[in-house]
């Protein structure tokens, strides 16, 4: 069984997106509204800025 590059970067950036959800946003879709978004919620709960990030890098 082999694993993607694709598959093994979206596990880096779930990781990047647990530690500090911003970095994972950024890492998948740069400093576009997502971004802001993340860390906008990331600011006022930490929690959520995980899932919002966890939802973009599992989305696109």
């Amino acid at each position: 069984m082999t694993v993607a590059k694709g598959e093994s970067l979206d596990v880096l950036r779930i990781l990047a997106a647990i530690l500090l959800p911003p970095v994972g946003v950024f890492l998948q879709v740069g400093l576009g509204g997502h971004f802001w978004l993340n860390l906008l919620l990331t600011l006022l709960g930490y929690i959520p800025g995980i899932i919002h990030a966890v939802w973009v890098i599992v989305r696109r």
